[in-house]
């Protein structure tokens, strides 16, 4: 997956349009402000504000989907939310954002699974050969099929329509402060077991010496894991870990362990290091 189009796609990323309101900024002088007064627990506390405020909100989300009404009223929630926003509404036009060296690179893609011209599953499959770049698909209640499929060609999340603007906020900021350069700040070190070796600070995984290309969402579920070796997390308990919200839908943690077993095990049929515990969990065997 390392090649000219992800250096040219993280490239785009590090530098994000400077948007900042004055109330905006107002806020991110007073957190550090008082930060730099009291030490260093306040200083923890600023830059958990300062990211809020500045990093996740000026992040740039393309949106795909040919519903018009749809995607003009989550175009303007996200606007309202201080978010940058590119809006499309063929899969063609969001490959092409995706593919193209010119202007901000989508920080995070909402992708819908009906399109006009090509399906939104075929989309995230190609998004994934050049870019990690998060995909939350947007589904229909009666399309469970095609939301698995979503999830195993490597979208992060999924929100079921009809869905509410302040849930579709709320989930593209934990996906957002789950990928962000912040979600290793409160455990900088590198992780080691089973032959895995995950580097929390340059993001890389191998598995014994070789490296390993996986989804922020991955990364994330394999950091959960390896940080207990040996303890049992419940479905509901990893979706609070990883996902940042409790919605049991079993299929969401199911589907990425598979895809991280398929990524990280000698034989994804036989795991040795992510093992299944019947009728409680899942664990991370670390000898």
């Amino acid at each position: 997956m390392v090649n000219s189009q992800v250096a040219v796609d993280n490239q785009r990323r590090c530098s994000p349009p400077f948007v900042l309101t004055i109330a905006a900024f107002t806020t991110v002088v007073a957190a550090l402000t008082i930060a730099a007064l009291v030490g260093a627990t306040a200083f923890i506390i600023a830059v958990a504000v300062v990211r809020e405020v500045w990093g996740v909100r000026g992040s740039t989300i393309l949106i795909v989907d040919d519903d018009e009404m749809l995607r003009d009223a989550v175009k303007r929630k996200l606007e309202g939310e201080q978010f940058q926003t590119i809006a499309v509404e063929t899969g063609q036009e969001a490959l092409d954002v995706i593919n193209s060296s010119e202007g901000p690179a989508p920080d995070l893609v909402l992708l819908d699974i009906m399109l006009p011209d090509i399906e939104g599953t075929s989309v995230c499959q190609q998004i994934r050969q050049n870019s990690s770049v998060p995909i939350i698909m947007l589904t229909a209640r009666n399309e469970e099929a095609d939301r698995i499929l979503g999830l195993e060609l490597g979208a992060d999340d999924y929100i079921t329509k009809p869905f509410s603007p302040r849930e579709m906020v709320a989930r593209v900021k934990a996906v957002l402060r789950r990928v962000g350069p912040e979600a290793a700040l409160a455990s900088r070190r590198v992780l080691e077991g089973a032959g895995v070796t995950l580097n929390l600070d340059s993001r890389e995984v191998t598995i014994n010496g070789e490296p390993v290309d996986l989804t922020p969402t991955q990364m994330r579920l394999l950091q959960v894991l390896m940080e207990q070796p040996g303890r049992v997390f419940s479905t509901d308990e990893l979706l609070d870990a990883v996902w940042d919200y409790r919605q049991y839908d079993p299929h969401l943690v199911e589907t990425h362990v598979s895809n991280l077993r398929n990524r990280i095990e000698d034989d994804p049929k036989n795991p040795q290091r992510i093992v299944t515990v019947r009728s409680f969990g899942y664990k991370f065997v670390a000898d």
